[in-house]
């Protein structure tokens, strides 16, 4: 029997889906580490939790510290400290410092939450990646424009998810930028070379410092311009074949990344561009699972729970690679204008036409309020053995539904 303790800050929908994964190993011991006072943890969680520790601050790794060891006293040694989010990679990893316990080293960890180092590391090993610059004045963001040009990519450092992270396509909105969110040394802000082409992804598992498996996807239209597009509706595709020409050199260039930033176990989530000359190159790693229903996608194609397989492979390094016997995609569902959902048109024509393709979705409902993230209102997603049907049902979807919204009175 393994004792693990998996940090989940909010339990939020996504993050219980994980958690119950893991709380249900017939082999694990399982405690969550969390905000949520015990008695508002969902009751089809807490029937298959051994233990629940509650923190004030998740991210802060003396708290985590002292969780697990609260929960060591209640369920025996924690032997494995895991979570999914992206902003707890570095606290886990000073937290299995403190105590001991395997996993991803603060030094990695900071080499794939930190941006500016990320792509100092990936450029050192010669793996292709933006140029960028960490700045901490008008200054050097002016000088840095003058050397790269337009357009240029503005994010926070350690970022997550595109939040905070914009196209600047000239000075003037390099200035704004500036004044609305002023670099400064304690809160530098982070310039990129602006990486033209297709936008993929590739997600791999890598055990001893091998990539054992991995798969792509494809972003539809690239997420910047679904930020910059409020109204844009969206999709990820996960093709069935991977061995075209479209995904020709990640196979080679992901690997060396990974292997570049430490990575020795796991699995990562790796955005990357097919540039028109059809070079490839990184845009940025995370050591952890992908959001936006990819990690649900990753089950649907290859007929798996992939939350289960996540958490087997954290906790009990148990893996084995999946075969992949369809292609899936999600359309993300975004309402046209501000407020609250008032309608969805569209919705029972493309039930009639491709309902038999849908295997998981989520309509928004009237009286819904926007979205604040660029995943929208509401999403769909299909399944198919040929690609080429799912990406029509995709096309189908994001150009027949329509979400009113109506401004609040």
């Amino acid at each position: 029997m393994t004792v693990a303790a998996f940090v989940a800050p909010f339990l939020m929908p996504a993050t219980v889906r994980f958690v119950a994964a893991a709380a249900q190993i017939p082999d694990v011991r399982l405690g969550v580490i969390t905000t949520v006072p015990a008695e508002h943890v969902p009751p089809e969680l807490a029937r298959h939790l051994a233990a629940h520790w509650r923190v004030d601050d998740p991210l802060d790794p003396r708290q985590i510290a002292e969780a697990a060891n609260g929960l060591s006293g209640q369920i025996g040694r924690v032997e494995r400290l895991v979570g999914a989010l992206e902003q707890l990679q570095v606290p886990l990893a000073y937290a299995r410092e403190t105590l001991g316990i395997p996993g991803m080293d603060v030094e990695t960890a900071y080499n794939v939450r930190d941006k500016s180092r990320m792509k100092q590391v990936l450029r050192a090993a010669g793996v292709p990646c933006a140029r960028h610059q960490l700045v901490t004045d008008p200054g050097d963001a002016l000088a840095f424009a003058d050397a790269v040009g337009f357009p240029l990519v503005a994010k926070p450092p350690a970022g997550a998810g595109a939040q905070a992270t914009y196209r600047l396509d000239d000075a003037a909105a390099l200035r704004s930028w500036l004044a609305s969110t002023p670099p400064r040394a304690e809160a530098p802000g982070l310039l990129e070379e602006f990486l033209v082409g297709d936008e993929h992804t590739f997600e791999a598992v890598t055990i001893d410092g091998r990539v054992v498996w991995g798969s792509v996807s494809d972003y539809v239209p690239p997420p910047l311009d679904v930020l910059r597009n409020p109204w844009i509706q969206w999709t990820v595709l996960l093709p069935r074949e991977l061995d075209g020409p479209r995904y020709a050199g990640i196979g080679e260039i992901g690997p060396a990344a990974l292997r570049a930033l430490g990575v020795r176990h796991g699995l990562t989530h790796m955005e990357w561009f097919r540039r028109p000359d059809g070079s490839v190159a990184v845009s940025e790693v995370g050591a952890r699972p992908p959001g936006a229903q990819v990690t649900s996608m990753l089950g649907y194609v290859h007929d798996v729970d992939f939350y289960r397989v996540w958490t087997e492979l954290m906790i009990l390094d148990r893996f084995d690679p999946p075969e992949r016997k369809f292609a899936a995609g999600t359309a993300y569902l975004r309402g046209q204008g501000r407020g609250r959902v008032r309608a969805v048109h569209g919705v029972d024509e493309l039930q009639r036409r491709i309902g038999h393709l849908v295997v998981e979705a989520r309509l928004p409902e009237p009286g819904q309020p926007a979205a604040s993230g660029y995943e929208g209102e509401g999403y769909v997603t299909v399944r198919h053995p040929d690609t080429e049907v799912v990406r029509d049902a995709l096309r189908q979807i994001v150009e027949g539904i329509r979400v009113e919204m109506v401004e609040a009175q």
